[in-house]
């Protein structure tokens, strides 16, 4: 009976550790370098893409967001996922000749990731028409350059 119960025990015991380790793999430590940046290169991001909005290119703005990306933009109801899907929406904003300026930001520095939040104010060249609206960029470096992963822009709610 004691054999039994020791026995047992020992079962037990291995069934309990066997449950409880970690596997070789999550043990392992994640590591990633972190790509250095500062606020006006984040910033400078923007104005990147905004003078690729002055070439009148969409293929060259599309150039400036990931392959995994999203475009959640100020005049389509439509989220655009796939390059073809942003290069569409730009086919149809550029020919009115946007232009953009910041007016209020909030930069977010992370590893080999940036956000970049605020108000800005797009003029319309063909049409003068004015459009404030909020922004959201957020960018990831992918060991080569600075990417957007999403962009949502949406008109301001309140006219003053």
């Amino acid at each position: 009976m004691k054999t039994t119960v020791l026995i047992s025990l020992w079962a037990a015991g291995a069934v309990l550790t066997g449950c409880t380790s970690t596997p070789p793999a999550a043990t392992a430590a994640r590591t990633e370098v972190c790509k250095a940046t500062s606020e006006q290169e984040v910033a400078a991001l923007f104005d990147r893409w905004n003078q690729s909005l002055q070439t009148g290119d969409p293929h060259k703005v599309v150039a400036n967001y990931a392959e995994r990306s999203i475009l959640l933009p100020t005049v389509s109801n439509q989220p655009r996922l796939t390059p073809a899907e942003k290069e569409d929406y730009f086919r149809h904003f550029l020919p009115d000749r946007p232009s953009g300026k910041i007016d209020f930001r909030l930069v977010e520095l992370g590893c080999n990731s940036a956000v970049d939040a605020g108000l800005y104010t797009f003029t319309f060249a063909r049409t003068g028409a004015v459009v404030k609206a909020r922004y959201t960029y957020t960018y990831h470096w992918d060991g080569t350059q600075w990417l957007i992963t999403s962009h949502h822009s949406s008109v301001m709610p309140e006219k003053k």
